[in-house]
């Protein structure tokens, strides 16, 4: 708990850097989150929100208002994707909350809304940080600064506290690429097929991940995972094109032909790693999601670990106060490390319910019901 001087800075308002302010802010902590784009808007692309991440938005009232207005199947299905198949069929029910497929956007303004007005500082990029043992000074590129009690760095897998702690590195090219798509569904009317609420097709060695986003059903949307090249282009993302998916899906079930052909406009983005960090901490700056533990989507749970890093965050530092933060950061990060690392290892191998399984260690986790470790005792 704060006791009214102290102020946390946490750099990246993403998913994870807004749960870790809503969630702060909850617990009574002054919070302050700094993010370099401009302004928010409806960008970004759909995500899986899971049962164990319901649960936690549950903590702030958000639980409720994501559901409706997401999508909410009962199945994953995983389907050959030559002959169409089914490989598995997962429930998604019977893990303790709602699993929730949703356009991105807006998941980040309901969490924008969770925070005290104000609480997001925009256009601010961060330059600089130094932590001087009493304080951490931070400079952004507008050329304003401000200083904090600690800092978390939620900014993702090029992040600068990151770099500050450990060091520049640039991450590695995984050799895959992501095309994402958004269609409407509108679009989707004029062939005779099913489009099912969420479903994975599987190649022998690429795949496309398909759901709607909203409640309305009027958006589906495909995010695929395609061996590709090295990665030698500027930015974060590049145009594809219709053409370029009709070629990488070539002989693919007629579901994936639709798809391609009522797609208006496709992006491709470079797939990075990152080897575990061998710190998530060091004097009074602390990382989390994307930050220390980056992974390819296969699972989708990236978004989920972050949130659930804040969580187990907040918590820490509601049971030591943030005077005690190396205290707080070291049970954090005991706490984490092996979820975190599970998942990762598992995303990344991109096998998760291509077959019939239980994903109950995924889905069945409440991050409140775990104990809070210390590795430091024998």
């Amino acid at each position: 708990m704060s006791t009214g001087n102290e102020k946390i800075a946490i750099i990246g308002a993403g998913l994870g850097g807004a749960a870790a302010g809503a969630l702060l802010q909850h617990a009574g902590f002054n919070v302050q989150i700094f993010e370099q784009a401009p302004s928010f808007s409806r960008l970004g692309a759909g995500i899986h929100m899971g049962p164990n991440v319901l649960k936690i938005f549950q903590r702030i009232g958000m639980d409720q208002k994501l559901i409706d207005i997401s999508s909410t199947p009962a199945y994953w299905f995983s389907r050959d994707g030559l002959t169409g198949d089914y490989l598995s069929r997962i429930p998604l029910e019977g893990y303790g909350a709602t699993y929730c497929t949703v356009h991105r956007g807006d998941l980040s303004a309901l969490q924008m809304d969770t925070m005290t007005p104000g609480t997001v500082q925009f256009n601010k990029r961060l330059t600089r940080l130094e932590d001087n043992g009493s304080d951490v000074y931070l400079e952004f590129q507008d050329g304003t600064s401000a200083r904090a009690t600690i800092v978390i760095g939620a900014d993702g897998i090029n992040s600068r506290v990151r770099e500050t702690l450990l060091g520049a590195e640039k991450p590695h090219y995984s050799g895959w690429v992501g095309h994402r798509a958004m269609i409407s569904a509108e679009k989707l009317k004029k062939f005779d097929l099913t489009f099912e609420d969420c479903v994975k097709w599987w190649g022998p060695d690429r795949h496309m991940m398909v759901y709607y986003t909203t409640s309305r059903r009027d958006e589906y949307y495909y995010v695929t995972g395609v061996p590709h090249p090295a990665w030698e282009f500027d930015g974060a993302f590049v145009q594809s094109s219709r053409e370029e998916m009709s070629e990488a899906f070539a002989g693919y079930h007629p579901v994936i032909q639709a798809l391609i052909e009522a797609t208006d406009d496709v992006t491709k983005w470079p797939l990075f790693n990152r080897n575990p960090l061998p710190l998530w901490s060091q004097g009074r700056m602390v990382l989390l999601g994307d930050a220390c533990h980056p992974m390819k989507p296969h699972m989708a749970q990236g978004a989920a670990m972050a949130i659930e890093d804040a969580a187990m965050l907040a918590r820490c530092l509601e049971e030591t106060g943030s005077q005690d933060y190396a205290t707080a950061f070291r049970l954090y990060e005991a706490s984490r490390r092996d979820r975190a690392t599970q998942v990762q290892t598992v995303s990344n191998a991109n096998t998760f319910l291509q077959t019939q399984e239980d994903p109950s260690w995924v889905y069945g986790y409440d991050v409140y019901a775990e104990p809070i470790l210390d590795k430091s005792v024998a």
